[in-house]
């Protein structure tokens, strides 16, 4: 019925949707959650073509929204948080103004009209102005504007916000009831609401899909033991040594002593093991009264901050490898500056030493050129006066 394919919404350079994929079959009732600012208006505002996706596609009922959004649009009721009503109407003239803006055919105006009113529990009130309704019944006249054309689709945005109990029983109730004919899509901050309507359950959290499952198969991935909570009455301390006659026992652990005598025990046994019938056999058998007796579970709730926490979790290490990498980066380049320069002082030290040798060289052949050069004089100042003596004889 819904299919959400590699979806992305910018603004500038920020993502509030970042490539999600998610389908949602024909009839089910499917809870859309997510903290505050995760993108999940965003995503629902894009399911119903009040904006569209940068990239990817959405389809309703085999129709691209962005490529045929009149068809796309006709299959969807959409009631938006806040209640949006114009309260100098009747109930009844504003259901029939929405039928209008659906563009229902006039034929079946009255058909649908009555229709929307009675599934919704508004015939009584069908004339009374809107302003002098109950914050309930409002909500109702919201979901019938949405009801009105028959729409395959019906997105509700936070339906029971501000009601009272009883109001968000019969909400709720109603919900479960528009499921057996509709698809459905429910937001809401109330986590046990979503886990009693609910059949499945998608996650949003800073624009990506963190979990889409079965409430009850999301609450089952958190329950971090097997475990069961029993309350007893033991006047003969016999809990002491029933854990060697209960098999499958891994841990036995006094929780805590009620006024009225009783105790509360925390009995832990191996994954997949149901222990509640040994439990009642041999109880019964010991003597030991049991008062309560429930399995350590997990609400919605627990799962969400869970999944939430992980996804946090993730994210911030992903952020501090980033930072370790670009300070090995920076560090390495540290390294090779310093190496650098130290390489630069050993070549000019290198060639200092080698212009010392150099000199040295040129000092010591100078040196013999000189000492070469006064042995020389000396010969021929000592032949010039050997000449001069021969020269001297002669005469």
């Amino acid at each position: 019925m819904i299919q959400v394919e590699n979806v992305t919404k910018k603004y500038g350079t920020f993502v509030a949707v970042n490539n999600i994929n998610f389908e949602i079959e024909e009839g089910e009732i499917v809870g859309f959650l997510g903290p505050n600012g995760a993108g999940k208006s965003t995503t629902m505002n894009m399911i119903t073509g009040f904006i569209e996706p940068s990239s990817g596609k959405i389809i309703i009922d085999g129709y691209d929204i962005s490529k045929r959004p009149k068809k796309a649009k006709r299959q969807i009721g959409y009631m938006p948080e806040g209640v949006p009503l114009y309260n100098d109407l009747t109930v009844k003239e504003f259901i029939t103004y929405k039928k209008k803006k659906k563009k229902v055919p006039s034929k079946e105006k009255k058909q649908k009209v009555q229709k929307a009113m009675e599934d919704t529990g508004l015939v009584d009130v069908e004339n009374k102005l809107i302003k002098n309704l109950s914050r309930g019944y409002k909500q109702r006249v919201s979901m019938a504007g949405a009801l009105v054309s028959n729409p395959k689709v019906i997105i509700l945005d936070e339906p029971t916000v501000g009601l009272d109990p009883k109001q968000v029983t019969e909400i709720r109730s109603l919900i479960k009831e528009l499921g057996k004919e509709h698809t459905i899509i429910l937001s809401s901050h109330i986590l046990s609401e979503v886990s009693q309507i609910c059949n499945r359950v998608i996650i949003i959290n800073k624009g990506q899909i963190v979990a889409i499952d079965t409430p009850e198969n999301l609450e089952n991935k958190v329950v971090k033991n097997n475990s069961i909570y029993v309350t007893v009455e033991d006047l003969e301390n016999k809990m002491e040594k029933i854990k060697d006659t209960l098999t499958d026992v891994q841990e036995l652990k006094l929780i805590s002593e009620n006024e009225d005598k009783t105790k509360k025990y925390m009995i832990t046994s191996a994954e997949g093991v149901d222990l509640r019938k040994n439990i009642f056999d041999t109880f019964a058998k010991e003597g030991i009264t049991i008062f309560e007796m429930k399995k350590a579970d997990a609400t919605l709730e627990d799962a969400f901050m869970e999944l939430i926490k992980a996804e946090d979790d993730r994210e911030e290490i992903e952020e501090q490898e980033e930072i370790s990498q670009e300070q090995d980066g920076e560090q390495e380049i540290e390294e090779q500056d310093v190496k650098q320069e130290e390489q630069g002082k050993e070549q000019k030290e290198i060639g200092q030493d080698e212009k010392i040798e150099q000199d040295e060289e040129e000092s010591e052949t100078t040196t013999k050129e000189n000492k070469n050069e006064e042995e020389n004089k000396e010969n021929n100042d000592k032949n010039e006066e050997s000449g001069n003596k021969e020269k001297g004889g002669q005469k």
